[in-house]
């Protein structure tokens, strides 16, 4: 296996073993929710004037699963949808106070994770962070183009 192949197993074997870990927790506290109902939740409370472009590009997914989404997040008493007054047209999301309750416990979560896992990140050098991000970055931004080829309807910017 040469290096690029080795590096792209080595990226879905670590990320795959930090879904599974995570999974456990996230279930245990959360376990009424479906994880695709958490990070929407996270995304309205982090994104200014959230709605259903901005989510759709912020989660990678349609406005079609999104509107489906904010619908059962509606019913759940989570969010609430409003209209600005300067546009009426335009509809947005923000959390219940039952949201920012699930909210709280996922962000919680993760500064555990980080927490878990901060003894790795404190034996990497500052030149190892930048090296990692300028190629992730580089590889990302060829994800995004080769998602624009595709003509996909998701944020690749």
């Amino acid at each position: 296996m040469d290096k690029k192949e080795q590096l792209l197993t080595n990226f879905r074997d670590f990320f795959n073993k930090m879904v599974w870990l995570n999974r456990l927790k996230m279930e245990e506290s959360l376990k009424e929710y479906k994880p695709s109902e958490v990070h929407c939740i996270e995304f309205i409370e982090k994104i200014e004037d959230a709605n259903v472009t901005k989510l759709a590009e912020s989660l990678y997914m349609t406005k079609g699963a999104i509107s489906k989404l904010t619908k059962k997040l509606i019913n759940k008493g989570l969010i609430e949808s409003y209209q600005k007054p300067v546009n009426k047209k335009e509809i947005y999301f923000r959390l219940t106070e039952q949201g920012k309750v699930i909210y709280k416990i996922h962000e919680e979560l993760h500064t555990e994770f980080r927490e878990r896992d901060k003894i790795v990140f404190e034996q990497v050098t500052d030149e190892q962070f930048d090296t990692m991000l300028s190629f992730v970055e580089t590889y990302s931004r060829h994800l995004d183009s080769e998602i624009k080829k595709l003509g996909a309807d998701i944020k690749t910017e």
